[in-house]
């Protein structure tokens, strides 16, 4: 049996643990979270991840306790809707009841060690570095260069009773912030970004919540009614940070999968898919092939399309968060809007 230790129990490290064969592996999961956690707003699953999900195994589980998105907007602050968005064929799902789904589909086989890992033990054919934006597996093996990078935004979001009218859902782009509001099963999910000088460690939810209300006070009835309703015990509040771009995810015999190889913004949403589609894909090369390999492969695969990714975000999140080119923006996506609506009724007709 090869010796396969995985720091961290997150989304990344459990569907690995999930892919991998339990008759060719010895796999224990590092994780110094005592539990799964209770609080968390709705992942987009687009269809990659959906893919990764199927082979997994739990697919029709996420679908049947999740929500079908199926369209929203970009809006001004005032809610009017700028240009439409459409979400065909995404499924969201949060990020608690996701855990808990990959969590189910670990085998039994699999170790399970809780408490914090400072230092990845030695002595595994294969080390995999699941640990998130503060990877200590990629510090140890890529160097103090590859440490993570915050950022000046503060991400604040969380869940409120209530599904939100289809008018309202979208996301709202102001000066210098951003505010998303889409259903999460039987209730809202809520979502907002701006500059901030709180954190950059542990960040006070109470205190971020009326940071929030403060400064989206101008917004749409929807976007205060919300915030009105967000409590502590159902937000989270966290500085947004980063990784470095990297060449590569293995060194040796170590590996790194999602957050822990490309953190993102969370501006294209997409990185929890990304994580999802490397452990799969990992999972299935070191199930067919020899380590060097199977890791030479997972490079080729994921190292381009994850970084690509990883500025996509950071690029959109430019735009986003604009604060001096925020009229030129918005005039913008005014005119992409009419171009595309112009466009829809034109097929329609021609049908």
């Amino acid at each position: 049996m090869k010796k396969v230790n995985i720091i961290g129990g997150g989304i990344a490290g459990l569907a690995l643990a999930a892919r991998l064969d339990p008759g060719q592996f010895d796999v224990t999961v590092y994780e110094q979270r005592p539990e799964l956690p209770a609080v968390g707003t709705t992942l987009a699953m687009w269809p990659g991840a959906q893919r990764a999900l199927s082979e997994i195994g739990i697919l029709g589980a996420v679908r049947s306790r999740g929500s079908i998105i199926t369209a929203g907007a970009l809006r001004s602050p005032a809610g009017e809707a700028q240009l439409a968005m459409e979400g065909r064929g995404l499924v969201g799902v949060s990020r608690p009841e996701l855990l808990r789904l990959l969590d189910t589909a670990v085998p039994g086989s699999v170790t399970r060690v809780l408490g914090r890992v400072d230092h990845a033990p030695d002595g595994a054919w294969l080390t995999v570095g699941a640990d998130g934006v503060n990877s200590v597996v990629r510090r140890a093996h890529w160097g103090q260069r590859s440490a993570a990078r915050p950022t000046p935004f503060l991400a604040v979001r969380g869940v409120v009773p209530g599904s939100p009218a289809p008018g309202d859902v979208g996301e709202y782009w102001g000066r210098g912030e951003i505010f998303g509001l889409a259903p999460a099963g039987g209730g809202s999910n809520w979502y907002a970004s701006y500059r901030s000088d709180l954190g950059p460690g542990k960040v006070d939810v109470s205190e971020a919540l009326e940071v929030t209300r403060r400064r989206y006070a101008g917004y749409s009835e929807a976007v205060k009614n919300v915030l009105a309703q967000a409590s502590p015990e159902k937000s989270l509040a966290q500085r947004i940070w980063t990784t470095p771009p990297l060449a590569r995810y293995s060194r040796g015999n170590v590996v790194l999968v999602g957050d822990a190889g490309h953190a993102m913004t969370p501006n294209l949403g997409r990185g929890a898919c990304e994580a999802l589609i490397d452990a799969v894909a990992l999972g299935n090369l070191l199930n067919d092939q020899p380590l060097d390999e199977a890791l030479a492969a997972y490079n080729k695969k994921r190292v381009l399309r994850t970084q690509q990714l990883r500025l996509a975000s950071s690029l959109m999140g430019s735009i986003a968060l604009a604060q001096g080119m925020q009229p030129w923006r918005d005039g913008l996506l005014r005119q992409v809007g009419k171009r595309v609506s112009k466009a829809s009724a034109q097929a329609g007709t021609s049908k």
